[in-house]
């Protein structure tokens, strides 16, 4: 055991974590030229499109220094703010952090919140400064911001450029020195905290798992904790860059274990796993349950897919655990689920994945943040939707989610971030130069302001330079009221809004004009308004498309053309009173990106 390291790599986006991961496992030899191509730990093709990370990956690697071979567990992480979740299970799993820091940009918003993650779980952290091979390293300058943030020495900082590969080797060796090995016993009962899964259609759900105190053999007859069921260890094993099957796993081993389980709700993330014959006495302290910050209506375009779509959201929750939903009901949209997410590109990256690993066409409602809404009687409900939201006579005050939100960005963005943040109903708390060219702000925010575009136009106003962090700080009493959109007098519940008084009667008249461009049009009239309780506050008109009907009258009298014109526009009342608008998915996206 004191020849395991088992450690992450924890940066902010862009700082280069997945290329210097690949210069590790080249020199350990993990993986072969043939097998080597940029990036390999992200095997999602969305992840090798968009050059993010959304998923930790593990692998082991074997180095050898001064004559001893040692184990590396190395878990890859994500950088983007939305994903935090991932990091913190992969935190819970190690003993060791690398802390990458790009020598271009310096400490961003994310470094600063993954580090305090790790400091929390008492991790051992390698400051390794990134990108020094660039021209526009500042090395000396990112070095007294390391050591202002960790209190470290200049000589702990380790130079890299994952691109080159300079300063791996040094990496390598300060993972052996500094790092812990695994505490733990070989002889107690087993205890093994799951921290991932996944969902293989051939062989059913495939838990990987960190192993704290005893040891498991292939064929094992386990339990799991929280859910109390029991299974035989079918096949257990390391993770390379493919799986290797093994006979046995020791304390402080990362491995996998297939046990035949089918159905995605008896395995949870963060739960613990132990012997039947010997039970371990408690559960491992596994990770916080996760509090989704975006809800929004996802369903099926066709109706008959509805169980094909439960199923499918299941099996991603398996492999994404920070993915919550439960079933609901829309009068426009039919059957379908309410989804929780950690953010918005969160959500796109759902959407994305349901349509590429499982072929289902789905429509998502506008995204909003849960409230707390207060009758007259002093019951409290939680609002996820804005259609159960209680009458306005029975309503007494809706409290909003607020968060705290840390910016760091270059003194010259200044006006234009705290301009962007008091639109947004910001309220600035504090500001501190990190450096003479660099600001921290702190704002408190709603959550409700933020979720649709404000981190796209933080990055615009900012060139590229702002980064982002938040945390869900509590409630506040809002005056918002719910915005209702009409199509010929019915009532398009996916797309009504909760909404802050003060911005209603805008919002609803670009929501009317902006549906008016999108729906087509109709053999009548189509009336768009935009309501608040019974006021109309806004309205568009998508006009008709006219057939000439008294083309094929050449000549004769007047009432001829008449008589056409009077029994096309009965055709036309009576076809106002059946004729449904279809909405098309276009249009609630485009109440998204209004601006």
């Amino acid at each position: 055991m004191k020849n395991i390291r088992n450690f992450c790599i924890i940066a902010h986006i862009d700082h280069g974590k997945s290329t210097l991961a690949d210069r590790l496992l080249e020199i350990t030899h993990t993986v072969s030229e043939r097998d080597s191509q940029a990036q390999v730990l992200d095997d999602m093709d969305l992840e090798r499109e968009r050059g993010i990370t959304i998923k930790s990956h593990a692998i082991q690697m074997d180095y050898a220094l001064d004559g001893t071979k040692y184990k590396l567990n190395l878990i890859d992480t994500p950088g983007h703010v939305d994903f935090s979740y991932e990091v913190s299970r992969s935190i819970a799993a190690c003993e060791g952090a690398l802390l990458i820091v790009d020598a271009t940009q310096g400490i961003q918003a994310q470094t600063i919140s993954n580090l305090y993650l790790a400091l929390d779980h008492n991790l051992e952290i390698i400051p390794v400064l990134n990108k020094i091979d660039l021209d526009a390293a500042m090395p000396e300058e990112v070095k007294d911001q390391i050591v202002d943030l960790i209190g470290c020495d200049r000589d702990d900082i380790i130079e890299a450029s994952g691109k080159t590969g300079y300063g791996v080797e040094n990496i390598l060796e300060a993972i052996i020195h500094r790092i812990p090995a695994p505490k733990g016993s070989v002889d107690e009962p087993l205890q093994a905290l799951i921290f991932d899964s996944v969902f293989n259609s051939f062989r059913g759900i495939i838990s990987y798992f960190r192993i704290m105190n005893g040891e498991i053999k292939k064929g094992d007859f386990v339990k799991f904790v929280a859910t109390g069921k029991e299974y035989h260890a079918d096949e257990i094993g390391v993770l390379r860059l493919k799986p290797e099957p093994k006979d046995k796993l020791s304390a402080g081993d990362v491995g996998y274990i297939i046990s035949g389980i089918k159905t995605s709700k008896e395995v949870k993330v963060g739960d613990t796993f132990t012997h039947v014959n010997r039970p371990c006495l408690t559960a491992i302290d596994g990770f916080e349950n996760v509090k989704p910050m975006v809800f929004a209506g996802v369903y099926p375009i066709d109706a008959d897919d509805y169980e094909e779509l439960r199923n499918s959201i299941e099996r991603l929750q398996l492999n994404d655990a920070s993915l919550t939903f439960e079933p609901e009901s829309s009068m426009a949209l039919g059957f379908g689920f309410r989804c929780g997410f950690l953010g918005l590109l969160h959500m796109e990256i759902i959407q994305e994945r349901l349509d590429r690993e499982f072929n289902m066409d789905v429509i998502t409602t506008v995204p909003n943040v849960s409230y707390k809404a207060y009758t007259t009687k002093g019951e409290m409900i939680e609002v996820h939707n804005p259609s159960s939201l209680p009458d306005p006579n029975h309503l007494d005050y809706i409290e909003e989610p607020y968060i705290t939100a840390h910016i760091i960005t270059k003194s010259e963005y200044l006006g234009g971030v705290m301009t962007l943040c008091i639109e947004k109903r910001g309220v600035i708390k504090n500001q501190v130069y990190l450096t003479s060219d660099r600001i921290e702000l702190t704002f408190e925010l709603p959550l409700g302001e933020i979720v649709i575009d404000f981190y796209d136009k933080l990055k615009s106003i900012s060139k590229g330079y702002a980064s982002f962090d938040y945390f869900q700080s509590g409630y506040k009493q809002a005056k918002l009221i719910r915005l209702e959109i009409l199509l010929n007098g019915e009532q398009v519940d996916a797309l009504s809004t909760l909404i802050h008084q003060d911005n209603a009667y805008n919002f609803g008249k670009r929501i009317c004009e902006k549906l008016k461009e999108l729906i087509p049009r109709q053999q009548f009239d189509i009336a768009i308004q935009a309501a608040i309780g019974s006021k109309i506050i806004s309205r568009e008109t998508v006009k008709a498309v006219r057939k000439d009907v008294t083309a094929k009258c050449y000549g004769g009298d007047i009432t001829r053309k008449r008589k056409l014109l009077e029994k096309q526009k009965k055709g036309k009342k009576r076809m106002r009173q059946v004729g449904n608008v279809e909405v098309p998915q276009s249009a609630f996206l485009a109440v998204l990106k209004l601006d």
